[in-house]
């Protein structure tokens, strides 16, 4: 049991350290790179280079670098950045004359670049990267949080749309009802009022056969002399 424990704990820190190794040996090639020159002016000191460096970004203008051909490795001459694009750096190149004679430059050339700023630069910007996911990490959880809060407002709102649709399903039930019943005490009120007309019209009838005239005698018009009426 010991025996696996100590192996276990060597195999962590072996691991460990070779981590530790590679990340190092990372960060010290992190400021090498490599290019082709496209172009050379021996009147103005300078040199363009073509590199598919991804971390190009990193070089700003007047950052000193090394550079120095494959088959001399030891021979190195220094340049100044002068300017760059996504895939070109113009170097300016102090001693020109004799830095062509020692690396051996001419266009076409293939030849490595080392350069300290960069490697400043490199680690500012792994620093700034660190921060960033920091920061990145953070407003992941917080945009998650309000995610689900959004989430659970739509399951309210779906839970209130169907809480007030039942709800207006009863009223519309018991709306139905009351109109029902208004319609039946409608039905029975018209039944009572033919019901009462007709038995007023059956009592008006037997009023007009039944009545009595007040006035036996009736005044006779025969003249146009009102005078000359009389009752009969």
């Amino acid at each position: 049991m010991k025996t696996w424990m100590f192996t276990l704990i060597f195999l962590l820190l072996w691991q460990n350290a070779f981590a530790q190794s590679e990340e190092k040996k990372n960060d010290e090639m992190a400021g090498t790179f490599g290019g082709r020159v496209s172009r050379l002016n021996s009147s103005a000191r300078l040199a363009r280079i073509r590199t598919d460096f991804n971390n190009i970004k990193y070089l700003n203008k007047k950052d000193r670098l090394e550079f120095w051909n494959e088959n001399a490795p030891t021979q190195k001459c220094q340049a100044f950045l002068e300017g760059r694009t996504n895939d070109y750096l113009l170097l300016k190149i102090p001693h020109y004359d004799a830095c062509i004679r020692k690396v051996h430059v001419t266009t076409g050339s293939y030849l490595y670049f080392s350069s300290i700023d960069l490697k400043q630069n490199l680690l500012i910007g792994k620093e700034l990267v660190g921060v960033l996911q920091k920061k990145r990490m953070a407003l992941t959880a917080k945009k998650m949080r309000y995610q689900r809060e959004l989430d659970g407002f739509i399951e309210k709102v779906d839970g209130t749309n169907k809480r007030y649709e039942i709800l207006r399903q009863k009223l519309e039930i018991e709306w139905q009802k009351e109109l029902a019943h208004l319609e039946e005490d409608k039905a029975n009120a018209f039944t009572q009022f033919k019901d009462s007309e007709a038995r007023l019209n059956e009592v008006d009838t037997k009023l007009e056969s039944y009545r009595i005239d007040d006035h036996n005698l009736k005044i006779d018009r025969w003249s146009l002399d009102p005078q000359l009426y009389y009752k009969k």
